[in-house]
């Protein structure tokens, strides 16, 4: 299949990933979010969810991580679940559920009147095995930087056993819970990509990045969208496979790469991205 447009680093396709899936080689990330309990239309296009999961299966390497963000939206009173299930059904075709982590965001979009604010999504990792590539972002700051502390564990028999004491260093491995800013203008710059209806914040879509994969891996995005996994691993240096159904979201995905190759990229090696940014003067989510 011929790819929609195709930079240096990476294709777009114009078409279900379920058609463009099986004729693409192995990949060792895939970072997207799906559509979900119909809350958008997306032009009227329908998402086979247990097919594309077997075939994310069946694409990633040995090794490779699929994360994949998803919530759940209220339906008659209660919550669908559609998150728990989609996770379970990855198990069942062979992933490991490496880590359920939470996308906290800055507030909510749709305020409720007889339960607590809804303000996250799921990020689930899969591994398609053990993940061949574990790059843990060390960016929290540590109030008891300096000092000197003890690590402690029970046995099953409920025993404690009190280890050496340790340093606590100034910036350790940050939690599974992360918050990141998103709407309009904290999710990207990129005023076209708001055409789209749900951006992919760039700095969630950065991190993983970071966190799963090395320069010149193969990272896909079976439901692209606004483009933001493409122009993230335009960013970090990663090569990048991405599909889209909708020709009118292609067009934005192509505007936001053209702009992206305009900017010097990143070209540091992983162990640079993760112990120097501070040479930098950088946040990770500057990058």
């Amino acid at each position: 299949m011929k790819p929609y447009y195709e930079s240096s680093l990476g294709k777009l396709y114009c078409g279900s990933c379920l058609d463009i899936m099986p004729e693409l080689e192995q990949v060792d990330l895939t970072v997207t979010s799906p559509p979900y309990d119909n809350l958008r239309t997306y032009q009227g296009y329908v998402f086979n969810f247990e097919a594309t999961a077997k075939e994310l299966f069946r694409i990633t390497k040995d090794g490779g991580v699929v994360v994949w963000v998803v919530g759940d939206s209220v339906v008659d009173g209660g919550e669908t679940g559609t998150s728990f299930t989609q996770a379970l059904f990855f198990k069942s075709i062979g992933f490991t559920l490496y880590d359920t982590m939470i996308y906290m965001k800055n507030g909510s979009q749709y305020p409720e009147q007889r339960r607590y604010y809804q303000c996250f999504e799921y990020m689930f990792v899969f591994s398609k095995g053990k993940p061949k590539t574990i790059n843990l972002l060390a960016d929290r700051e540590n109030k008891w930087a300096g000092s000197w502390g003890k690590r402690s564990r029970r046995n099953k028999d409920g025993t404690l056993i009190i280890a050496d004491k340790i340093p606590y260093k100034k910036f350790g491995i940050r939690y599974n819970a992360w918050k990141i800013n998103c709407g309009h203008g904290f999710s990207t710059k990129d005023e076209i990509a708001y055409n789209h209806p749900a951006i992919f914040p760039e700095a969630l879509a950065q991190d993983h990045i970071l966190s799963w994969s090395n320069p010149n891996d193969i990272i896909l995005d079976p439901m692209s969208g606004s483009g933001t996994v493409a122009k993230m691993c335009e960013r970090l240096n990663r090569r990048w496979v991405a599909c889209e159904i909708s020709e009118e979201y292609c067009e934005i995905v192509v505007k936001r790469i053209e702009q992206e190759s305009k900017r010097p990229r990143f070209k540091l090696s992983i162990k640079k991205e993760t112990k120097k940014l501070k040479s930098f003067g950088l946040k990770i989510n500057d990058i």
